[in-house]
């Protein structure tokens, strides 16, 4: 998740291998195993894993913004433009204050709009993207996620999927509004297809 964010992911060096250092966050005073990096126990699925999503963060904006979201309508005024961001409730519901008052609510899906970055590209030109939706199910069991309604967008393709990397490229178009099926503790990026 932490590469699907906005800002600067900060990443410890061996991340990205699967070196937990058990837990702890301050072996810079462990000159020891604990803060030793053991090549041949480098997890290379991971590896590739962390080197697929850093390459969508770096291939498309809408993940690297440099201003916040503001959640309002994008375009000009009255044209019925969808928002930056939206946030959906597994049953495809747009979340509301009751929502975000959940105590036991442990999945969400967010909409980001590719049309609505507020930056310029290095020609003065408005940067725009494709549109993304990411699943986050922190349940231990599998969520149904039903996706945006058609007007988010009408299809979407499975990019990005933690519960089975090898297989995410290969998916076939979800229509708006269609049911996905997301394992327990796992995350689905779907992006825009026309």
């Amino acid at each position: 998740t932490l590469l699907l964010s906005q800002g600067v992911p900060m990443i410890v060096h061996g991340d990205e291998l699967g070196r937990t250092q058990q837990g702890n966050n301050n072996v810079y005073c462990q000159d020891n195993e604990l803060s030793w990096i053991d090549w041949a126990q480098a997890d290379t699925d991971l590896i590739e894993f962390t080197r697929a999503v850093s390459a969508l963060r770096t291939a498309h904006p809408v993940f690297r913004r440099r201003r916040y979201f503001s959640g309002k309508p994008v375009g000009r005024r009255g044209d019925g433009g969808q928002p930056d961001i939206a946030w959906f409730a597994p049953d495809g519901s747009q979340m509301t204050e009751d929502d975000w008052e959940s105590s036991f609510a442990k999945s969400i899906a967010v909409y980001l709009n590719g049309l609505g970055i507020p930056d310029l590209d290095v020609r003065g030109q408005r940067v725009t993207d494709d549109s993304f939706v990411l699943c986050f199910n922190a349940h231990y069991e599998p969520i149904e996620f039903s996706l945006p309604p058609k007007e988010f967008g009408p299809a979407w393709v499975p990019v990005i999927y933690t519960a089975d990397t090898t297989t995410a490229g290969e998916a076939k178009p979800l229509t708006a509004g269609a049911t996905v099926a997301v394992d327990a503790r796992a995350v689905l990026v779907l992006q825009a297809s026309q």
